[in-house]
């Protein structure tokens, strides 16, 4: 009996530490089995202090009086199974009638602090069945990508949500991007990743950096085309609309539209063109928007508004000529200038990391989501990467990138350096890229030294 009890506190003891030290060791060893127990035990009186329950039907009344029986008790949502993750578990139910998914999604907090689980999140799969994903402990904490990820030709998983699944920027589904974030927000930290799933892609990458490429020029080895001013920003855009044009055309004379031709052969974006005559596909990714939006004199204004037009037209029709945006910065209001609202209308999938005041995240999520605004300004200033990922429908996710320094996001681009396409278009545009000095060279010009 003493070894047995010493035993068991060793067993308690390793768990405790497991759960204070690596909770994600914790919940594989020990929390799926004592989590799912709990549930399974607790599972009809939770649903029936959470008002997740219907009365019995009248046929079983009818029966029960018929029979001098006791009156059925009210019915659960049936649980059509039960899977245990490495985050945590997912409970698909079917819902009894006169239920409705809003009635559990109102109810997730309510589920979470009765099983005992970190968090707890619900979506309508189909008609009459919900799935309810509960992660175990806080996923987000210490962020670690699984292994292997639904990967496919420009769908990036970037990040990992609050639920436990992998979050993805799919420019397929979601042609172009907005993302805002304040200084040490983890916006950078989130392109490197954007960048760095890339980079082993069949895509030509185009950066716009106008901090003198202090953010993107370190990944040059990976990329189609690089600008590091106004100006050449300009030239950049204006020459992609040239290239887009050409798509175009391209895709007009591939069409061959006539009745003998199957619907699926006729082509309406280069996606549809065989393989051996498709263009490669581009990603623009602009580090700062303002700095190309902002203007001090006459000539800047008239340079801005050419910049602005040619984004402008990239974003409404580059899609079908497959080229997507990634546009990035701290602000995105209409104080930038007329054509912004218009261009950010464009912009369907949005992240927001951390921001200053309320009005930022209006820009974000505003005409999305009241919910996402509110989680947008609860960000706290010490979660840096934490951020609100969502588009167009209304939905939105806590997401959060791992952290990736700019030596992994360098060492990435540098071993996937052949795979950068050659585009004659952006040919003028390619970044020069040299060794690097032995010594470092000084900022500023040192005197002689005088006797």
């Amino acid at each position: 009996m003493t070894w047995f009890t010493v035993a068991l506190v060793l067993v308690v003891a390793a768990a405790g530490l497991l759960r204070w030290r690596r909770p994600a060791w914790y919940w594989l060893t020990f929390g799926v089995l004592l989590a799912t127990v709990r549930v399974l035990v607790r599972y009809a009186s939770v649903m029936d202090a959470c008002g997740l329950t219907v009365p019995p039907s009248r046929w079983r009344l009818a029966l029960a009086r018929v029979a001098n029986r006791p009156v059925p008790e009210s019915r659960v949502p049936r649980i059509l199974r039960l899977r245990p993750t490495r985050t945590g578990l997912v409970l698909r139910l079917k819902l009894r009638p006169g239920q409705d998914a809003f009635d559990v999604g109102a109810a997730t907090d309510r589920l979470r602090h009765s099983f005992g689980m970190y968090g707890v999140t619900s979506r309508e799969v189909r008609s009459g069945v919900v799935e309810v994903r509960m992660t175990g402990y806080d996923v987000l904490k210490q962020v670690q990508m699984p292994s292997k990820t639904d990967t496919r030709p420009m769908r990036v998983p970037v990040a990992l949500r609050e639920d436990g699944s992998v979050h993805y920027r799919d420019y397929r589904a979601v042609p172009h991007g907005l993302t805002l974030g304040a200084t040490e927000s983890g916006k950078s930290v989130y392109q490197r990743n954007l960048v760095a799933g890339l980079a082993p892609m069949d895509v030509a990458l185009v950066g716009i950096d106008c901090k003198q490429g202090v953010e993107l020029f370190p990944l040059a080895r990976r990329f189609s085309a690089l600008a590091d001013n106004p100006d050449t920003a300009l030239e950049l855009l204006e020459t992609l609309v040239s290239h887009m044009e050409e798509v175009y055309q391209l895709i007009r004379a591939e069409q061959r539209i006539s009745v003998a031709v199957p619907d699926a052969e006729i082509a309406a974006d280069i996606w549809d063109l065989p393989d051996k005559i498709r263009p490669v596909p581009v990603v623009v990714l602009v580090d700062e928007v303002a700095e190309l939006a902002l203007f001090a004199s006459k000539e800047e204004e008239k340079r801005r508004d050419r910049i602005i037009t040619a984004l402008v037209r990239l974003a409404q029709l580059g899609r079908a000529a497959g080229i997507y945006l990634e546009i990035c910065g701290q602000r995105f209001g209409s104080e930038l200038g007329k054509g912004i609202t218009m261009l950010r209308a464009q912009l369907t999938g949005r992240t927001a990391h951390r921001v200053n005041d309320e009005t930022s995240a209006n820009m974000a999520f505003g005409d999305i989501s009241p919910d996402a605004v509110l989680a947008a300004i609860q960000i706290p200033a010490e979660t840096r990467g934490i951020a609100i990922a969502g588009d167009s429908t209304g939905g939105w996710h806590r997401i959060r990138a791992p952290h990736t320094s700019l030596r992994q996001a360098v060492n990435l681009c540098n071993k996937y350096a052949d795979r950068t396409p050659d585009v004659p278009a952006l040919a003028a545009y390619r970044p020069a890229v040299a060794a690097l000095p032995s010594a470092r060279v000084p900022l500023s010009k040192t005197a002689p030294a005088t006797a």
